[in-house]
């Protein structure tokens, strides 16, 4: 496989990450530079090992990861969303001053909008594509698009001020609700 359809690949599959990377920068609208690294740094990671471990697992288990990763990714995101919604209608908790992400809530995240490169990782298995090349590809053009999506979201999210995490949780859901139809209906 070349190196372009690969690099391709890795920017189809990071559109998800990136979706929800715009979504944590308007959430927070004053996103720090340490969060939006470790936003790319996750997201890059998750994507680089699920082709690994996709590819790991081979065909023998193809059957049940694509019948069920739609599912999983629509939950996790439904949950994460649905948090920050009840949040934003709440009024928060949150305190003045600096908000950050937590890694439990950056790895959900990570794992949601990575299941789809586990069923690419079982397909390069098949292929024989070089792994650890491909995944790496994958994971850094991840981390670029994870990266860039947090910097658009801080922009979008001080603009819209008190209705940015109300905003980013609707966004999350809408993001888990493609995925499901995607696999459902395509």
């Amino acid at each position: 496989m070349s190196l372009f359809m690969i690099f391709l690949i890795a920017v189809s599959l990071s559109m998800d990450a990136f979706a929800v990377s715009v979504s944590n920068g308007i959430a927070l609208g004053n996103i720090s530079g340490k969060d939006t690294l470790r936003t790319g740094v996750f997201f890059g990671f998750f994507q680089f090992m699920m082709p690994v471990i996709g590819w790991l697992l081979g065909t023998s288990v193809k059957a049940y990861i694509e019948a069920i990763d739609h599912w999983i990714a629509f939950g996790l995101l439904l949950f994460i969303g649905g948090n920050m919604i009840k949040e934003a209608l709440s009024g928060g908790d949150e305190e003045e001053g600096e908000v950050s992400l937590s890694s439990g809530k950056l790895a959900v995240q990570a794992v949601a909008t990575s299941i789809d490169a586990l069923a690419v990782g079982i397909s390069f298995a098949m292929l024989n594509v070089n792994i650890i090349y491909a995944a790496a590809i994958i994971g850094v053009v991840c981390f670029l698009i994870s990266v860039m999506g947090c910097r658009l979201g801080r922009k979008i999210g001080t603009m819209l001020k008190e209705k940015a995490e109300l905003a980013g949780g609707v966004v999350l859901i809408g993001i888990g609700l493609k995925i499901l139809i995607e696999h459902l209906f395509f």
